[in-house]
């Protein structure tokens, strides 16, 4: 009797006390599923921008790639620019880049903003912080595979491991494997 109550203490505290790091890594780890798909972390906006081909030409200098970026209303994020090809010029700006062709005037304006919520929790995912941040990501690891034990016996009988529950245990462990064969 004093098994189950522990092995119920365990199972319950572990999992109320990592709720928070479950729901960070649940989130962030569908998000990065799908990294094909979309930037989990940022947001990037493309737009396509036309401007006057007579306002663009080699060898300008910072006040007239600013005289640009007013007509566009993005000056207040200038940094830089450059020309990577005589008849490309490249600006960057905080959160972005504008890369024009000197020819055609036209150009190509990329932003990138943070994504709320699954920036942080990404980073957080991927280990960033380091340090005692890892050993926490560690003990959180270990707190998941003590609820996975602790979770095979909170129930007995025909509900429990010893009924249903080997069903969906050995199908859980099935899955993974099949994957690991078809793939590896």
């Amino acid at each position: 009797m004093r098994w189950r109550k522990l092995n119920r203490f365990l199972h319950r505290d572990i999992g109320y006390f990592f709720f928070g790091m479950s729901v960070i890594y649940g989130l962030s780890g569908i998000a990065l599923n799908h990294i094909d798909d979309w930037d989990p972390s940022y947001n990037i906006r493309n737009e396509q921008i036309q401007v006057d081909p007579g306002s663009l030409k080699t060898g300008m200098v910072k006040e007239e790639v600013l005289e640009v970026l007013g007509d566009l209303g993005v000056d207040n994020k200038y940094k830089s620019y450059y020309y990577p090809r005589t008849d490309i010029l490249k600006v960057f700006l905080k959160g972005g880049s504008i890369t024009f062709s000197l020819g055609s005037g036209q150009g190509n304006l990329e932003l990138v903003n943070r994504r709320s919520v699954f920036y942080e929790f990404n980073f957080l995912h991927y280990n960033n912080p380091k340090f005692i941040y890892t050993y926490f990501a560690d003990i959180y690891g270990a707190g998941l595979i003590i609820m996975a034990f602790t979770g095979l016996f909170m129930l007995q009988g025909r509900k429990g491991l010893s009924g249903r529950g080997k069903w969906f245990v050995g199908i859980g462990i099935l899955i993974p494997l099949i994957f690991l064969l078809l793939y590896l």
